[in-house]
């Protein structure tokens, strides 16, 4: 039994790699989800079984949210919850690219204590556990401290972009995107972008164990508004997500329409 929560997650992550290019090389077999909720595949199922029965047969007093498991709200009086995303970025899955993950995190009354972010294809394991930092196969993560809204580097999707969501103007970010919400947030915990956003409600399974990382990397991870995040949430959901180092996200909480800052004007 692992000493402790994030050598448990790592070797689950390394486990449901293993599970999901097994069933890639096999060929997928594609359904859609109800509701326009995008694909799933065999995969995606498999490894949800799998990361299940595991990681609750290592904690059986922890509590189970995952997007591809029927919600038990009971899930609400554990003390500690595991939150999890089988394959983060199915549709890069199907499609043959490498840009898809597994994301595994515990959280603990509302807060994420340890958090694993892992790409078997390209074979990155980012994690990080509260207080001690973060790290991409073993090498510490630090955020760039860009603190000009102009020249910054973001990660995130076109429809943020648009005017409605900004006062005055919309920034002259840089704009890129990934697949993986997961991804994103270790991208920028790595320096390699200077912050990511996201405006529309975002499940908690897609951002718990990137949340973590970006944080113990340097930097400050709100909702839209501002907000400190909080997890295992009866509807699991938050209002949207903002990661960058604190003085450019104070730029962008600044300019964001959902800005705490503006909320009564």
């Amino acid at each position: 039994m692992p000493v402790n929560d994030l050598d448990l997650l790592i070797d689950a992550a390394r486990e449901a790699g293993e599970i999901a290019k097994h069933h890639k090389a096999k060929g997928l077999k594609i359904d859609d989800k109800p509701d326009d909720a995008g694909p799933v595949t065999q995969a995606d199922l498999a490894v949800d079984n799998a990361l299940r029965e595991g990681l609750l047969a290592e904690r059986p007093g922890f509590g189970w949210l995952s997007e591809e498991t029927d919600d038990d709200l009971e899930r609400l009086s554990a003390r500690r919850v595991f939150v999890v995303d089988p394959i983060d970025g199915t549709r890069s899955f199907i499609a043959g690219e490498p840009t898809w993950a597994h994301s595994l995190a515990v959280v603990e009354y509302g807060v994420v204590t340890h958090g694993v972010v892992y790409l078997p294809e390209l074979d990155l394991m980012y994690a990080a556990q509260k207080t001690d930092g973060a790290s991409c196969n073993g090498e510490p993560l630090n955020v760039t401290r860009q603190t000009n809204i102009d020249a910054a580097r973001v990660l995130a999707t076109k429809p943020n972009m648009d005017p409605k969501h900004w006062r005055a103007s919309v920034p002259g970010f840089r704009r890129s995107h990934r697949p993986s919400l997961a991804y994103r947030l270790c991208l920028v915990a790595q320096g390699r972008y200077d912050a990511m956003l996201t405006l529309q409600s975002s499940w908690e399974w897609d951002i718990a164990a990137g949340a973590l990382i970006l944080a113990e990397a340097g930097a400050t991870v709100t909702d839209r508004s501002g907000t400190a995040l909080r997890f295992n949430n009866e509807v699991p959901q938050t209002a949207g997500l903002v990661g960058a180092y604190s003085g450019l996200h104070a730029q962008i909480a600044d300019k964001l329409v959902y800005s705490t800052k503006h909320e009564n004007t």
